[in-house]
């Protein structure tokens, strides 16, 4: 039992910076759900609908940048700093070329929006939002390779700050862009993607100049000398980053697809999903952040060749996680009302949301333990197997049930938004269960 305290101890002391600093981003959608719902659930279902699409493919960006810190803190360990600006500038030329597909992308969303069955309206301002966003990726891709250069030679707390910054930045920007305030013409739901491209032009230039200025980093460089792209450096980044990425890609998809097959059944569907959506991805937060902290400290106990101390830590971190998770799916069916109530004022849409809610409590157990799983098979260096069960869970399982459920009366009449969220339970359940599987199995081979 001693073992079990001192290992919540060091959990809880890495995870709660990590958490600080995951719901500061989350927090960033959040106000624009809020404040374009105020506005008209035509605008909210239009900012969760470009919201889907552009957070893949950012989040695509971000996965392989996540390949930055441990070749830098690597580097950094082994005394060798001549080589940490080189290997971050190679990640840049891997990152920095996707972001420029990404923009090329652009052009052909007008046509592939006229393909879609939805109200005009609807269409029109979520094509207006989606560019803005696919515009400012080049600033996303150069603040990710710099915030996980900073993160590799451990400056965390420069991240939240800025982070912290570009939420204030942000709150105000929609505000005014939404609204109409200033003299500025109302936007409505595409103000929210111009505030974000201006977020991540102002966190790319922040972390820039801390980059910069800062002391301590000085030393390594990173602007000082331009090195030339290295095939072989890139392929070994992209190995790292690419199942990182596509691990996060398999999941936020199908959230994403979700979106996109809800919008026949009209904005205010769409909106009440957002809602459920919205709220569930601030609530995942917490088994996120202890599945990061649960990747360090496995991390260390295999560095020390200490199996039985990672075992523990991945067990705390579930039982703590699953602690967690009881009270927030308590927090989400108890609250629902009052929850939905800051989203929007529209009785139709508060009430599919509040049910929708019900159903997102149900599966924050099994997203609390996948999440944690996920996190410990990072530390054990599994990560391609990862990738591979991620995939089958999500699309395999949770996207096919919910596609006979809400749309097709294979089983039941076709029920709609929850025929998906059922789906995404199910989804959810079985990564969980494979996910678990999976660590154990690694666990076993190992001892």
């Amino acid at each position: 039992m001693t073992l079990f305290k001192i290992e919540l101890k060091n959990l809880v002391r890495l995870a709660w910076p990590l958490l600080i600093a995951q719901v500061t981003q989350t927090l960033m959608g959040v106000s624009d759900t809020i404040m374009a719902g105020r506005f008209s659930a035509v605008d909210m279902a239009a900012v969760a609908i470009g919201f889907s699409i552009t957070f893949p493919l950012l989040s695509f960006i971000q996965g392989l940048a996540m390949a930055i810190p441990p070749i830098v803190s690597n580097y950094d360990g082994a005394g060798k700093t001549a080589k940490i600006s080189e290997a971050t500038q190679q990640a840049a030329y891997l990152i920095l070329p996707c972001t420029i597909m990404v923009v090329l992308v652009s052009l052909f969303v007008p046509y592939w929006f006229s393909l879609i069955d939805m109200e005009e309206s609807l269409r029109k301002i979520t094509v207006d939002y989606v560019l803005f966003i696919l515009y400012s990726s080049p600033a996303f891709a150069a603040y990710q390779v710099l915030r996980n250069y900073c993160e590799g030679l451990g400056k965390t707390k420069p991240t939240m700050v800025i982070m912290g910054v570009g939420l204030l930045v942000n709150i105000p920007a929609n505000y005014l862009l939404i609204y109409g305030k200033l003299g500025l013409p109302a936007m409505g739901g595409v103000g929210c993607g111009v505030a974000t491209a201006l977020v991540y032009i102002a966190m790319m230039i922040a972390t820039a100049l801390y980059v910069h200025l800062s002391p301590t980093l000085r030393k390594y460089g990173l602007f000082t000398q331009l090195f030339s792209p290295q095939l072989k450096q890139i392929m070994v980044i992209a190995k790292l980053g690419t199942p990182i990425a596509l691990t996060i890609l398999f999941e936020v998809t199908l959230f994403g697809v979700v979106a996109l097959l809800l919008s026949p059944l009209g904005a205010f569907t769409v909106a009440a999903h957002q809602i459920a959506l919205n709220f569930s991805s601030l609530m995942f937060m917490f088994p996120l952040s202890l599945g990061m902290a649960t990747s360090i400290r496995v991390g260390y106990f295999l560095g020390r060749e200490d199996l039985a101390g990672a075992k523990v830590a991945t067990l705390t971190a579930i039982a703590l996680g699953l602690c967690i998770a009881v009270i927030t799916a308590g927090l989400t069916i108890f609250g629902s009302t009052h929850i939905t109530e800051l989203y929007t004022t529209d009785p139709v849409v508060r009430d599919l949301a509040i049910s929708l809610m019900t159903l997102a409590a149900m599966f924050q157990l099994s997203d609390s333990v996948q999440a944690i799983s996920a996190g410990a098979l990072r530390g054990y260096k599994d990560t391609n197997a990862m990738f591979i069960i991620t995939f089958l869970a999500y699309w395999g399982v949770g996207l096919p049930t919910g596609v006979i459920l809400a749309l097709t009366d294979w089983i039941v009449s076709p029920l709609g938004a929850p025929g998906f969220w059922i789906g995404f339970i199910c989804g959810l359940t079985s990564a969980a269960v494979m996910l678990g599987l999976r660590l154990r199995f690694i666990q076993q081979r190992l001892a």
